[in-house]
């Protein structure tokens, strides 16, 4: 009898966790192939796509997502509801967040420009926290409007669960996309100026010049024309990026995600921006 107790209450542990288990691993399945799981490459002021493979194939965006956070913070600045020497409080949540960073403080103040340079240059987690949680009052609130945005540009095949494409938790769900999905968000973001003024960004100091920020995407240094736009990695998601470059009034925007390799993911970039403006030149 009491064998019989013994494996009804295994079973039982077997059939509650495991769907949970199951679920989590699931989530995090690793998404990253060579030379990448989609790409694509667009004429930035049409939409016209010159090239594409598998660019509806779903990966995870990881830092890429914060060009998310950016379109919509300039769309309030724009709007009035946010001014670049807004002073922002650093609270305890935001300090606290790890990955990439500025090592900011709690109760430490910066300027919403200041914090937008780390976001970009550095990709720093805490300067997005901070903002986010200053605009939106919560990091939940400020991942509706990421979603909400999403979905009004038409980026159906995306959805967001953070707003700094960290990998998930225990629990968590990991943020989706596409390198078309990601197009379209690339796009949208050039009608604003100041994106490009973020991303172009190569090296700035920070917090008086006491920490120098590099910026990850090195196509800035390697490219003749690049100017932006930015890099996303963590191990299950590979290398990603977005990339643009203009040359003789003529701009394209190039998309890679699920990379194995940052080397790879760069030649990759390189080669598909290259593409673009070959494809510019025969018409």
């Amino acid at each position: 009898m009491k064998n019989n107790y013994f494996w009804i209450i295994i079973l039982l542990f077997i059939s509650i966790f495991t769907p949970l288990y199951g679920e989590t691993k699931s989530s995090n399945e690793t998404l990253s192939k060579e030379p990448y799981i989609g790409a694509i490459v667009i004429n930035a002021s049409t939409g016209e796509v010159l090239f594409e493979e598998n660019a509806d194939a779903k990966g995870y965006p990881a830092s890429v997502l914060k060009l998310m956070s950016l379109l919509i913070i300039l769309e309030k600045i724009k709007e009035g509801v946010l001014k670049w020497e807004d002073q922002i409080n650093i609270t305890a949540e935001a300090a606290k967040i790890g990955g990439s960073q500025v090592y900011l403080k709690e109760n430490e103040v910066f300027t919403l420009d200041e914090l937008l340079y780390a976001m970009m240059v550095q990709s720093a987690n805490d300067a997005v926290t901070a903002i986010a949680i200053y605009i939106a009052g919560s990091k939940g609130a400020f991942v509706e409007w990421m979603n909400q945005k999403a979905k009004a540009l038409g980026m159906n095949a995306s959805q967001f669960h953070s707003i700094h494409g960290l990998p998930p938790g225990v629990g968590q769900l990991p943020d989706v996309t596409t390198a078309r999905d990601l197009s379209i968000l690339a796009r949208e973001l050039l009608k604003y100026p100041d994106t490009l003024r973020y991303s172009s960004v190569r090296e700035r100091g920070f917090r008086n010049g006491t920490f120098m920020m590099r910026n990850h995407n090195h196509l800035l240094w390697k490219f003749d024309g690049c100017d932006g736009m930015k890099t996303g990695y963590y191990k299950k998601a590979g290398y990603s990026i977005i990339a643009t470059a203009k040359r003789h009034d003529f701009r394209v925007i190039a998309v890679i995600l699920g990379c194995k390799s940052k080397k790879g993911r760069d030649d990759k970039a390189s080669e598909l921006l290259s593409k673009g403006f070959l494809h510019h030149i025969r018409k």
